[in-house]
């Protein structure tokens, strides 16, 4: 469907479609067709909140997790995350970023998720081979604060789910020219800059876009307002914090084991921040890296 041309002025989709929405369809309809609770319209408001519905840790969970396993961390006070995220991102580190509820269906939406900075070049590239172990070429997400994302996108709405694809503005964009089209072939027009955020523009200069709203997820809005504001960038590249092959990690266990796996940069865990270089090498760890080493 083509917003742009109608034949509708929006659209809302149900993020977690599949096996999961069936779900979510079976306890509506119990709820509603069975149990004749009323049907109340949402006055235009998102009622999923951002999807994030699932299991939470708080301040303490997390840090008995991290002591009772030696882990080396340091604990940032909240209003000190941002900042300190968003310059880790501008000097090209890759983030894990564990906060709050678990997203419920398949995209990690800023609880979840692998954060990167999409003005890299060569970001694209790291985070499929390195982090995620799958094809270099495989496109990422941008997040965008919401206010912002007609500044850099052909959209005029709200994306929360990462539902909705839109080219990136013509503004912001680099044209190849001829000869630079037929000197490449495959998987070598990936190493093109076509933007000033290339790491999120495919080849046809289109992104599959997520719009950050202040109210709903407030600390990853405002980690990435700080970029915006220090950086000049209020974008970031948000990917699933998983592997290929493995589910998005849901508990304290399953973040760090992916955190250590991995090429990842750092951590943060709620208020706390791992870093790499600190952390004590996984033992007998070598038979999972190889199953995900890619020709």
């Amino acid at each position: 469907m083509n917003l742009r041309e109608g034949p509708f002025e929006n659209i809302w989709i149900q993020p977690a479609a599949g096996d999961a929405g069936g779900a979510l369809g079976a306890a509506l309809f119990t709820w509603h067709q069975v149990l004749g609770n009323r049907r109340e319209a949402a006055d235009g408001t998102d009622r999923m909140r951002g999807s994030r519905l699932g299991p939470a840790w708080d301040r303490d969970s997390l840090l008995a997790y991290l002591q009772k396993n030696g882990i080396a961390y340091t604990e940032m006070k909240e209003a000190e995350i941002p900042g300190t995220i968003a310059d880790l991102i501008a000097s090209e580190k890759v983030i894990g970023w564990f906060q709050g509820r678990m997203e419920f269906g398949p995209r990690a939406l800023g609880s979840r998720s692998i954060i990167g900075d999409a003005r890299s070049s060569k970001m694209q590239e790291v985070m499929n081979l390195k982090i995620k172990f799958r094809e270099s070429f495989r496109p990422f997400v941008p997040a965008v604060l919401r206010e912002k994302v007609s500044e850099y996108f052909e959209l005029d709405r709200e994306s929360p789910y990462m539902l909705l694809v839109a080219p990136v503005k013509r503004e912001i964009c680099r044209e190849m020219t001829g000869g630079e089209e037929q000197a490449r072939f495959g998987l070598d027009k990936l190493h093109v800059v076509r933007s000033c955020v290339p790491a999120i523009t495919h080849v046809d200069y289109s992104a599959r876009v997520q719009t950050v709203d202040r109210e709903v997820n407030p600390l990853f809005y405002k980690t990435i307002e700080a970029l915006g504001e220090r950086h000049g960038c209020p974008l970031v590249i948000n990917t699933s914090f998983n592997v290929r092959g493995e589910p998005i990690v849901c508990c304290p266990e399953d973040a760090y084991l992916c955190f250590m796996r991995t090429n990842m940069d750092y951590l943060v865990m709620g208020p706390f921040l791992l870093d790499k270089s600190q952390q004590t090498p996984l033992a007998a760890d070598t038979d999972w890296k190889k199953q995900f080493e890619l020709d």
